[in-house]
């Protein structure tokens, strides 16, 4: 009898822990911080296939200014190709100028056409974005990363009108 009341006693015990235990459900904060959430200022280029009869990939690149005076880059392709990452530069020079290398962006998705490790890739040097207009530079977008044959490049600052811009 002893053994069965201390094991009565004990599953009681486990009962009354579990359920006082229950975590409360909170509902998502979905507002902005004071300041935050917002990218209002950007500048758009286009980029433009380099084999337009060929793979046709194009698109464009956005620089977004944040509150914080960082610059988010994303870049939106069409017709990229199913499975493979495009690695994406940014290089000093126009178009077609064989130039050092100014940044080195996420590869884009082949299956998105979007940056593969997040939306943006943020720059946290706080002058680039207003440098954006005057800089003379050009973007690459690779077929992979095993073969570096330009499949789109557009010009940048100096070396082209951005597309739209506010």
């Amino acid at each position: 009898m002893k053994t069965y009341i201390k094991r009565l006693s004990l599953i009681i015990v486990v009962l009354i822990v579990s359920t006082s235990c229950e975590l409360e459900r909170l509902e998502a904060a979905t507002e902005a911080a004071p300041g935050g959430g917002t990218l209002s200022e950007f500048t758009a280029y286009t980029i433009d296939a380099t084999d337009p009869m060929g793979s046709n990939v194009n698109g464009r690149i956005v620089f977004w200014k944040t509150s914080l005076n960082q610059t988010l880059v994303q870049v939106s392709l069409y017709n990229t190709v199913p499975g493979l990452l495009h690695p994406a530069l940014i290089l000093e020079g126009a178009v077609g100028v064989d130039g050092a290398t100014m940044i080195t962006l996420d590869e884009v998705s082949g299956d998105s056409g979007e940056l593969s490790e997040s939306k943006f890739f943020v720059i946290g040097d706080t002058a680039f974005y207003d440098t954006i207009m005057t800089m003379d530079s050009h973007i690459n977008i690779y077929l992979s990363e095993t073969d570096s044959t330009i499949v789109a490049s557009g010009g940048l600052g100096a070396n082209s009108e951005p597309v739209e811009t506010n």
